[in-house]
């Protein structure tokens, strides 16, 4: 007969050693701290996420409880702030010297004089502030008229050819046939208050001299003659000399301008005078005259149509305080040229004090060449 010894389930043996320790006064109290532990944890455990969580707790509605709702309708236009057009900023322009000074109606152009915008031949329905003009599309112009602001030069005399010396000094070398007065003063009669005359035939030239003086007649005048001078002749005159009118203004290249405007008259540009245009008008005329001083001098002039651009720094004290850039569509030498015209005259003179209350201490200004 064989036995088997079998080990009772886990459980039960778990069971019996609880009861034991439970029976026992030490282990009993053991006991009831690690079950106290226990507990402890895991309450710690369940309630940890509640306790230490920073969001704001949810509000719970009740359930017959209903969410109030409003709606709000704002007008589209009320909070539109209305849109200020840009600022337009004001342009210099050169008037006509030779147009009346007339005070513009409404204008943003400034310039050296009022002036008021005028054609010789209207433009239907024309509202423009300048006067139409035929020019150049590709270009931007403040003219109107073209002149000359420097005298031309004047031509040395074209000395006379050997034939004419001779003619001039045969006509100089005959003398004139000069004859007296005629007639003589004659007393009749014992008394002294008494007088005659004599009537006589005046002869052809007659001068105030005491005897008569045989030559040519009809010779030239040359009384007050020098050797280089050919005397006048009587039976041909020069020509008589003629006075050629110049503007002094600046030569021109014009903008094309399509509408003009409907008021006729000697033409003009709607401009309104301030100090700072006279500034400038006197500035310009200045350069213009450096820049064709500069262009007689120099040996080499660049070809028709080139341009250069130079932008520069004038300061309070009239002064050109730097270049800022030069843009060359020509030589090299013309872009040194164009802009010794802006500096070689520094300083243009100080700034008046509404100038500078309007500009403040420095201006850009941007000069533009074209050679034709």
């Amino acid at each position: 007969m064989s036995q088997t010894i079998v080990s009772p389930p886990l459980s039960v043996t778990i069971r019996r050693a609880l009861v034991r320790m439970w029976d026992d006064p030490d282990s009993r109290g053991i006991l009831i701290g690690i079950l106290g532990v226990i507990l402890v944890h895991l309450l710690l455990y369940l309630l940890a996420p509640q306790v230490l969580r920073t969001d704001p707790s949810m509000t719970v509605l009740r359930p017959h409880a209903s969410t109030k709702q409003f709606n709000i309708e704002i007008q589209p236009d009320l909070f539109n702030q209305p849109k200020i057009p840009p600022k337009v900023q004001p342009r210099f322009v050169e008037t006509n010297p030779n147009a009346p000074d007339n005070v513009p109606d409404k204008t943003n152009n400034f310039a050296a004089q009022n002036q008021q915008v005028a054609q010789e031949k209207p433009t239907p329905d024309g509202k423009s502030d300048r006067p139409a003009m035929e020019g150049q599309k590709d270009i931007k112009s403040a003219q109107i008229v073209s002149g000359q602001l420097s005298k031309p030069l004047e031509q040395a005399p074209i000395p006379p050819t050997p034939e004419q010396q001779a003619k001039a000094s045969a006509l100089m070398s005959t003398r004139p046939e000069q004859n007296p007065l005629p007639g003589v003063e004659k007393r009749i009669g014992d008394d002294a208050t008494s007088y005659g005359t004599n009537i006589a035939k005046f002869a052809e030239a007659p001068k105030n001299i005491p005897e008569k003086i045989d030559g040519q007649k009809n010779a030239p005048l040359i009384e007050g003659a020098n050797a280089m001078v050919a005397p006048i002749d009587p039976h041909r005159p020069r020509p008589r000399p003629q006075i050629v009118k110049t503007q002094q203004v600046r030569p021109a290249i014009f903008e094309e301008n399509k509408f003009g405007t409907a008021n006729v008259g000697v033409i003009g540009v709607s401009a309104q005078f301030s100090k700072y245009g006279l500034y400038l008008q006197k500035l310009i005329d200045t350069v213009q005259i450096q820049w064709d001083e500069l262009n007689r001098e120099s040996k080499i002039y660049p070809s028709a149509g080139s341009v250069v651009v130079v932008t520069f720094i004038l300061n309070s004290e009239g002064k050109v305080s730097r270049i800022v850039n030069v843009d060359s569509r020509a030589t090299d030498q013309a872009a040194r040229t164009c802009t010794s015209a802006i500096t070689d005259r520094s300083p243009y003179g100080p700034w008046s004090d509404d100038m500078k209350a309007l500009l403040g201490d420095e201006q850009e200004l941007v000069f533009s060449f074209y050679y034709q």
